[in-house]
């Protein structure tokens, strides 16, 4: 099968969207289908490099590392029509989305959207006011999907909000899959000395460890104070922070106010490919926010055999199981008991984390994504046919034809 998939972001950011869309392409090719991707250069021309279309595009202020084209239609899409896709895969709501739509008229072939961001958590890089920007959210996200012959939401969390949107659209939960593989590599004892002392982790102490985004939106704030609790300075708890973004510079200040240096540890951006050395120098996992729509770090961290420890929320729905791979916490004093629950149990919990993390495998997903493509492409022929022979008597249809 020829697959187009079209996304704002893809090699040159690390966050879920990209993770996903690039999870989802090689799962495919591996499968034996022709993939190819369009997305927005980091460049003011366009150009095709190893079966990635790049559109011209410019920076915006709007949100951190976020591109604008102006240039809805380019000398790249008419390679495209020659190539001829069998449908198209849709992971961004804004500027690819608009050539997705057009490529999908020009060549009369299906659109599948997957709906990755929960923009209502989002709503302060763009409005004021937390209640306009959701209607503008609400309204922009209905317009969207209902463009599409199938959205995907990778949580039934999504799904429902979706659904709270009036989004008509079919709507299939699918989560997202990663590469265990990619993970599951060991770290030897010479090199994760190396790196803890780099970070200024003793050797013996009990770390725990959060990835992702540093944005409001991910509430890493609530877990750096927790670390100046007295309960938790008397264990000599370590925490490392792995990631960048809008809010790292204000959380730094806030360890320096709050007396953290020593055991608050921000590690930056890491590749994808030395990511797991982070996950395995933690003993637990933890999280604060409530904005995922997934959260593909949650199950990196329990492929690495961390337990999770994460702040109650719908998406982690079939993926964290309280009492068996890690605990929910929902307030302060929660967090402290799970915390001493998730140690004392660590073992257990390590052991049902990496056999929960098998349910997620990159190849499962691209299996079930393979499966609605092939839905969606054999009703648009259905379709087509019935228009074909929509001015024949229903009785003499041929066989086969028809609705």
């Amino acid at each position: 099968m020829k697959i187009l998939i079209t996304t704002d972001v893809y090699n040159t950011i690390v966050n879920g969207v990209a993770v996903s869309v690039d999870n989802l392409y090689r799962s495919l090719r591996e499968s034996g289908n022709d993939v190819r991707i369009l997305t927005l250069a980091q460049t003011p021309f366009s150009y095709y490099e190893k079966n990635v279309y790049y559109i011209r595009s410019s920076s915006i202020k709007i949100y951190p590392d976020a591109r604008a084209t102006l240039s809805f239609w380019d000398d790249l899409l008419e390679e495209i029509i020659e190539w001829e896709p069998d449908i198209i895969h849709s992971q961004c709501e804004f500027f690819t989305f608009v050539f997705a739509k057009k490529l999908s008229k020009r060549l009369h072939i299906p659109i599948v959207h997957t709906y990755h961001t929960l923009y209502e958590y989002y709503t302060h890089y763009f409005c004021p006011s937390k209640n306009i920007g959701k209607k503008i959210v609400k309204t922009l996200s209905k317009f969207i999907c209902n463009q599409a012959d199938m959205v995907i939401a990778p949580t039934k969390k999504t799904a429902d909000i979706l659904k709270g949107y009036e989004v008509d659209s079919e709507i299939a939960i699918v989560p997202t899959g990663i590469s265990l593989e990619r993970l599951r590599r060991t770290v030897e004892k010479e090199e994760r000395e190396e790196l803890k002392a780099k970070l200024r982790i003793p050797e013996g102490v009990p770390v725990l460890v959060t990835l992702g985004r540093l944005a409001k939106e991910k509430n890493v704030e609530f877990l750096i104070r927790q670390m100046a609790r007295p309960q938790i300075r008397a264990l000599e708890i370590h925490f490392l922070i792995v990631g960048d973004g809008p809010d790292r510079e204000r959380l730094e200040f806030l360890v320096k106010e709050l007396g953290l240096e020593e055991v608050v540890h921000f590690a930056g951006i890491v590749s994808p490919e030395e990511v797991y050395k982070y996950y395995r120098l933690g003993d637990i996992f933890v999280s604060a926010s409530q904005s995922e729509t997934q959260g593909l770090t949650y199950i990196e961290a329990m492929t690495c055999e961390l337990p999770l420890l994460c702040f109650k929320d719908e998406c982690l729905q079939n993926v964290l199981y309280s009492g068996w791979n890690g605990y929910f916490f929902e307030n302060e004093e929660e967090f402290m008991e799970r915390l001493i629950s998730c140690f004392k149990e660590r073992e257990m919990l390590s052991l049902h984390a990496s056999e929960t993390a098998e349910e997620f495998s990159r190849e499962t997903f691209g299996v079930r994504v393979l499966q609605i493509y092939m839905k969606m492409v054999e009703e648009r022929k259905e379709e087509e046919r019935c228009i074909q022979y929509e001015c024949i008597p229903r009785p003499i249809w041929p066989k086969g034809m028809g609705c």
